[in-house]
């Protein structure tokens, strides 16, 4: 069998062009996303709920200090975690290990209402998991293509999909469970599929080779001598490598005013939708929902099992336990699914979930990531440079809808009734934004980075969002002040100028960059 791709003999089955790896990758990451995304939707609506609603009853600003806490260290230990697998896990190691305190970390807040130490100690242990787990599954990706191969830019792309396809189900399951329900069964349905991811990848890895086991001083990746880019062997090599980590460390950066922004999702957002918009819905208008609710539901669950058949074609003989708990997480998925739609089809008043909005990103992402694939592959590819600029400008675009939508509210007001769609309208852009970016990045980063630094690159890709992030949940905490000097719209409004700002700089350093990347595309 002539041999494409890196890893075994099984990898080299492809679905969809691509390597059978990458699709066990792809629903690994799609739980953790999941468990991920699905805890994140609820985190600040359950602080910010009332007792009497089993919530914690924190103010705004508490909340959203707490979410930046949080989530920001959710991106810092990537650092740490992707040192460690280099030097001596080796990237599948790190892997389960991390989704495996992951899970545990996910079972302890389902506790929380038992004791309170129990939140706290959830959300320790899955900063600590998601720090040996974000790398280096990231790491093992690039690993499986050819230094040359055009294919491994779609290929994160797919990888992408599959993030948002699990944190559109985690938002939209957990957001559900925790609102509808109670707040300890969404904690709780995050940490199930967590501990289903860890043994699908498990007992799966063997279809990657040598690819991710423990460091050896004999390189066995993608980005060995021999298949890299061909340089001169004078010490202009170490100029060269040079370069190629500062680019790397210019699109981290911009990727900070990226996330600053866009991670206003989980808080200013959220907080947005809950307490400023009409969610009120009844007679036509509640039976449209639940129609569309049903549909945007249904349809991309028929698309991932698609893909999920597909992998089963390819692999289920040789792997049958990765591919019976993969199997079995899938019926669970379409119980709830049903359970949930049943509930609520038919009904004649209904309420929007605060949550709910946040599909929408995930939602997008699903739809439109092949088309952003095909784009990538062919001739009208920009360089990364340029597609940096266009998600900073995509994004901003985003945040002035919401601008515009918040004009009519009275500044510090604690309350109003905006029409949804001004949200709707900014997802739709911000995910066109994103997918100009993050996918892409992880590709550069993948392809600049020197072999023996991949794992740490990675990290201070994800270093990058942990400051973002911090930011984000910082500077939204401050949501009552500013608008109650401002207003709402002046408070998104500087969502939408500082990307946009950031975008077009990308635009006047594209010819240095592209130099400084000596060749990679």
């Amino acid at each position: 069998m002539e041999r494409i791709f890196n890893g075994s003999d099984l990898n080299q089955k492809t679905i969809f062009d691509h390597p059978s790896g990458l699709f066990v990758l792809f629903f690994t990451e799609m739980w953790e996303r999941f468990s991920y995304y699905g805890m994140r939707a609820i985190l600040v609506l359950f602080l910010t709920s009332s007792i009497m609603n089993e919530g914690w009853g924190w103010e705004r600003q508490d909340a959203l200090e707490l979410f930046a806490a949080y989530t920001s260290l959710v991106y810092l230990t990537p650092l740490l975690g992707g040192i460690l697998a280099d030097k001596l896990l080796g990237y599948r190691n790190a892997v389960v290990l991390g989704a495996l305190i992951m899970a545990l970390g996910h079972g302890s807040l389902a506790l929380e209402g038992i004791e309170q130490n129990f939140f706290y100690l959830g959300l320790g242990l899955l900063v600590i998991g998601n720090g040996l787990f974000k790398p280096n599954i990231s790491s093992i990706v690039g690993q499986l293509y050819k230094a040359d191969d055009p294919r491994k830019d779609g290929a994160y792309t797919i990888f992408y999909m599959g993030i948002n396809a699990g944190a559109f189900l985690g938002i939209l399951l957990c957001g559900y469970l925790g609102e509808k329900v109670g707040w300890h069964y969404g904690f709780g349905l995050a940490g199930i599929f967590m501990f289903f991811g860890m043994l699908q990848f498990y007992f799966a890895q063997g279809i990657f080779g040598s690819i991710g086991v423990k460091p050896t001083n004999k390189s066995n990746t993608s980005n060995s001598k021999e298949d890299t880019v061909k340089v001169s062997a004078d010490a202009n090599h170490k100029k060269i490598e040079r370069d190629r980590i500062f680019v790397i460390v210019i699109f981290s950066i911009a990727t900070i005013f990226f996330w600053w922004a866009f991670e206003q999702a989980g808080g200013s957002m959220t907080i947005f939708a809950n307490d400023y918009t009409d969610r009120q819905l009844s007679g036509n208008s509640a039976v449209i929902f639940n129609t569309i609710n049903t549909v945007i539901t249904i349809v991309p669950m028929v698309v991932i099992t698609y893909v999920l058949i597909k992998l089963f074609q390819n692999i289920f003989q040789s792997y049958f336990i990765s591919n019976f708990f993969l199997g079995l997480s899938f019926v669970i998925i379409w119980g709830i699914v049903i359970y949930m739609l049943n509930a609520e089809i038919g009904q004649e008043t209904s309420e929007i979930p605060a949550s709910w909005f946040s599909v929408l990103n995930s939602l997008f992402i699903i739809l439109l990531a092949p088309v952003f694939s095909k784009i990538w592959a062919s001739k009208y590819n920009p360089s990364g440079p340029i597609k940096f600029g266009i998600g900073l400008i995509l994004l901003g675009v985003g945040y002035l809808f919401i601008a515009y939508g918040s004009l009519g509210i009275p500044a510090g007001a604690q309350t109003a009734s905006v029409s949804v769609m001004w949200l709707v309208y900014a997802y739709l852009f911000h995910t066109l934004g994103e997918l100009c970016l993050s996918p892409v990045g992880l590709s550069y980063v993948s392809k600049l980075a020197p072999e023996r630094l991949i794992g740490l690159m990675f990290g201070i890709w994800l270093l990058s969002s942990a400051i973002a992030n911090y930011l984000a949940g910082k500077t939204g905490s401050y949501i009552d002040a500013i608008s109650s000097e401002i207003g709402l719209n002046g408070f998104f409004a500087i969502f939408a100028l500082v990307p946009i700002g950031a975008g077009l700089i990308m635009f006047l350093l594209n010819g240095k960059i592209k130099r400084m990347m000596h060749g990679i595309k």
